[in-house]
């Protein structure tokens, strides 16, 4: 397949710390991640792995400029006032690096550890107004069903306030990000048509300007195949019932679930799926496809897009993913 034009990225470009990245390798990832010009760097928060605050925290320490994301913190998992003093802190010691992340968590996890609430989105709502208002020193908003903190206020905050934003993926959870959040986080895989159906979804009450953060699995190489090879076993849960809002705006939907109901699993389905619903489920390909695919990410309204690794060797990655960046043609 031809390669397309390169155009400039319109936003910045991030990479994911991978949650089971071997400890020794966490600092050399990261800054090398800045060294090769990224702009983010986003920590994930899955049960059984490593903190989403604990990482950020170190991300922040151990580099200049990179802004690091927390994508996401399970709003049911801490108390709403202490999250606002933790996030504040960052912010605090790291102005204008800090972006929050909040979620409804995994029903599962959030289940296993007693956390899962009977309304996940009055908890988000109540959660991430509460979340805004003290991380900006506003006094903490009326108690609500869920969220308690009437009244505190703290006594640390940042000049720069972070922006909060939800990573959540159905209709109604993105229409409460529009009411009380300055953005969305979309999970992988993003395609630009999921971005614009959940643009809609934000409503007329959304902030101006808001925080449009993306995922999507990536991998870059000279050989086209050999990236799209790589990146198959990142989509095998595409098919799931729990991926449709992703895929549903996707023209290929239907199909996709035909295929999925067809395929004996997911790594069937994965590796059988044509070659455009991979390119089109991920950022893959040679540099200037995958450049070409940024772009198509940033003119749907993703504000950043954040690439995370395929293959076993992520360090390695980084190199390969560095050469997608807008200044590296």
């Amino acid at each position: 397949m031809p390669e397309s034009p390169a155009h400039p990225a319109r936003g910045p470009v991030g990479v994911m710390l991978p949650l089971d990245l071997p400890v020794g390798e966490v600092l050399p990832y990261v800054r090398r991640a800045e060294e090769l010009g990224f702009d983010q760097v986003w920590v994930v928060e899955d049960l059984g792995w490593r903190g989403g605050v604990a990482q950020a925290a170190t991300v922040l320490a151990a580099t200049t400029n990179l802004t690091v994301g927390i994508g996401i913190m399970p709003a049911g998992a801490r108390n709403v006032a202490f999250a606002a003093m933790e996030l504040a802190t960052l912010a605090q010691l790291h102005p204008g690096r800090l972006i929050a992340g909040i979620g409804h968590g995994m029903p599962g996890w959030m289940r296993q550890v007693g956390s899962w609430p009977e309304s996940p989105l009055t908890l988000i709502k109540e959660y991430a107004r509460a979340l805004r208002l003290l991380i900006a020193g506003e006094p903490g908003p009326g108690n609500g069903r869920y969220v308690r903190c009437e009244g505190v206020v703290l006594t640390e905050i940042p000049d720069l306030v972070p922006p909060v934003i939800l990573g959540v993926r159905g209709p109604k959870s993105q229409a409460v990000a529009g009411e009380v959040a300055d953005g969305l986080l979309l999970a992988e895989p993003a395609a630009p048509g999921y971005i614009t159906a959940s643009l809609r979804n934000l409503g007329p009450a959304a902030a101006n300007s808001p925080q449009i953060v993306v995922y999507d699995a990536a991998a870059v190489d000279d050989d086209e195949e050999a990236a799209l090879t790589r990146i198959r076993a990142a989509l095998e849960p595409v098919g799931e019932p729990q991926w449709a809002a992703h895929i549903d705006p996707l023209p290929f939907a239907e199909e996709l679930r035909a295929h999925r109901a067809a395929s004996p699993d997911a790594r069937h389905f994965a590796r059988t799926m044509p070659a455009d619903w991979v390119r089109a489920l991920s950022i893959a390909g040679t540099p200037a496809q995958a450049r070409a695919a940024i772009d198509a990410r940033h003119a749907a309204g993703a504000t950043s897009v954040v690439l995370a690794p395929a293959g076993p060797d992520r360090l390695a990655a980084l190199d390969s993913l560095a050469r997608a960046l807008p200044h590296r043609h």
